[in-house]
């Protein structure tokens, strides 16, 4: 869908040459603005570069930069051959704030997320994971690897690995459409307390981009996480690759104050690092 005439008419054009806001950061504001109010909707194409040079009045340099600007930001996709279009927003989700997966992490804000098993099957611990659960190398682990699906779009690819002593009948659950964190706690009364995640960005491999719907090389988030159970015993690691231009990380703060040598809390409840949401 093009934008309508409406819009167009409508569309802020003026630039001030006086400004020493550069030309290219005006321009990209009035796009954000017709964006941001809904008057041009995920999906909808731009005018192309020649018609934005003649509405601004400007040099198709300066709207390359504000059109790149904007495409660094998430706020449009270009398509090669195609044309530029408005780009879906961002799926907000907790990063280190609550116990929950992310099944429900999702299910909360009105989604409905389903999972593909790609894989499932017992293997012997290479001695990364042994280490991160805990075990000696070479012990049984379940490894699930899953593609988490929002609105049937990929948004995550996760691979998972669970002490197979722990809870070997998980190889037989239907994973597709319910919350493996939940399934751990009713089955099995693995009620996970705690973890420690890292996050970092990575290019996407052609596996990886393959699945995600992506280019090779493409941005991801990764996270890698090590969740505990009260007790302190490792129950599942897991690393989580997320489409970076479809995911958005919230992280909630809290102040620490040492007080007479004792850490008081402000603002929070506590200051371990939950797992929040990648996986359940």
């Amino acid at each position: 869908m093009t934008a309508s005439a409406e819009i167009l008419d409508s569309l802020r054009t003026s630039v001030d040459y006086d400004s020493p806001i550069p030309y290219y950061v005006q321009i990209k504001e009035a796009l954000r603005e017709h964006i941001e109010r809904g008057d041009w909707r995920p999906g909808d194409q731009l005018p192309g570069e020649p018609e934005l040079c003649r509405i601004f009045g400007v040099s198709r340099t300066v709207i390359r930069q504000a059109l790149k600007d904007m495409e660094y930001r998430g706020l449009i996709v270009r398509r090669k051959g195609k044309g530029t279009f408005v780009a879906e927003p961002k799926i907000l989700e907790g990063l280190v704030q609550k116990l929950t997966g992310f099944y429900q992490d999702m299910v909360e804000r009105g989604y409905t997320p389903v999972s593909q098993v790609l894989k499932r099957e017992v293997i012997p611990a290479n001695p990364k994971v042994a280490a991160y659960l805990g075990l000696e190398p070479d012990v049984p682990v379940i490894v699930i690897e899953r593609l988490r699906f929002i609105e049937d779009e990929p948004i995550v690819l996760v691979t998972t690995y669970l002490p197979y002593e722990l809870c070997p009948e998980i190889l037989h659950e239907d994973l597709s459409g319910q919350s493996l964190y939940a399934c751990l706690e009713k089955r099995y009364g693995l009620t996970i307390a705690r973890g420690r995640r890292t996050i970092e960005a990575v290019p996407a491999n052609e596996y990886e981009a393959q699945l995600l719907q992506v280019e090779k090389g493409t941005p991801l988030v990764l996270l890698d996480s090590v969740s505990y159970l009260e007790d302190g015993t490792p129950v599942e690691y897991y690393h989580a690759l997320h489409r970076g231009d479809r995911s958005r990380f919230e992280v909630e703060l809290v102040r620490i104050r040492e007080q007479g040598g004792v850490r008081e809390v402000l603002g929070g409840e506590g200051v371990d690092l939950p797992p929040s949401n990648d996986l359940a």
